[in-house]
């Protein structure tokens, strides 16, 4: 092989061998910062108008007196949730991880939708080492968070009593962590984005509907109310749509499919002996 091209393949080389090394050295930093990366910058969506959330009393699972109104100078994060509900039990660890982080800027407050007995809920969050008191939902805690389509759905209250977001469905940890540290003002560096909430709320994709529009669930009891919400968000509408029965009654309450289908399984539940 003449000597210029031997010498220029060995240039070759050597410039090649420099390429790769700096690739493996970039992509070692960056996984390098993603390891170490914090929640300390971010963006995060609030209501553009916050509206302030009277305050509420309520007894939780020990039978302890709980007030929001001791709650003020804190941020809130109020947690529908039940124990048959999947997704919620997913991100009850990341609730507590939560609550022990920031335990004097936080306080999180189950509300639980079971229709069974509070013993079997204190059982379940005893069971789950919840360390944030729960208690059981009520028309006056409803009136005050409405629209509760879907579980798991949270609230974040600001440490002004008013309601700066809502989330249905599973909670991004990082993300709430985010929210928390902004709103106890605890990371000033973080880009606030200002956004409405909707007025409709649609089932999420990490969700379990709570309320299907169209369908009775008063006529049953606790244990069937559970076994019909169960079913309604696991079989699903043959009207093409892809969805559970659930969804597409909250996707489209005038489908005509899934509202038969949707009082006929009901109907069959209830007839249970």
């Amino acid at each position: 092989m003449p000597a210029r091209r031997l010498i220029a393949l060995v240039a070759c080389l050597a410039a090649a061998t420099v390429v790769v090394a700096a690739m493996v050295r970039y992509t070692r930093g960056v996984e390098e910062n993603l390891t170490h990366a914090t929640v300390t910058t971010g963006t995060v969506k609030f209501l553009k108008e916050r509206a302030v959330i009277p305050a509420f009393t309520a007894t939780d699972l020990d039978g302890r007196p709980l007030s929001t109104a001791n709650l003020r100078g804190k941020v809130i994060l109020v947690n529908f949730w039940a124990t048959w509900c999947p997704p919620c039990r997913e991100e009850i660890p990341d609730l507590i991880a939560l609550q022990a982080k920031y335990k004097d800027q936080l306080q999180i407050v189950g509300v639980s939708q079971d229709s069974g007995s509070v013993d079997a809920v204190r059982q379940f969050a005893v069971a789950q080492g919840m360390n944030y008191p729960t208690v059981m939902t009520s028309a006056e805690i409803e009136k005050l968070f409405p629209g509760v389509y879907a579980l798991p759905t949270s609230f974040i209250i600001d440490r002004d009593g008013r309601l700066a977001q809502k989330h249905v469905g599973l909670l991004n940890a990082s993300l709430t962590e985010v929210e928390t540290r902004s709103l106890a003002g605890l990371a000033p560096e973080i880009t606030v984005v200002y956004a409405e909430d909707e007025d409709k709320v649609r089932l999420a994709n990490a969700a379990q509907a709570n309320k299907i529009p169209g369908v009775d669930l008063s006529v049953l009891s606790g244990d069937r109310r559970s076994e019909a919400l169960k079913a309604l968000n696991t079989e699903h509408c043959t009207c093409g749509c892809g969805l559970t029965l659930a969804q597409c009654r909250l996707d489209d309450p005038d489908c005509s499919t899934s509202l038969p289908l949707a009082q006929a399984l009901v109907k069959k539940i209830a007839a249970q002996k």
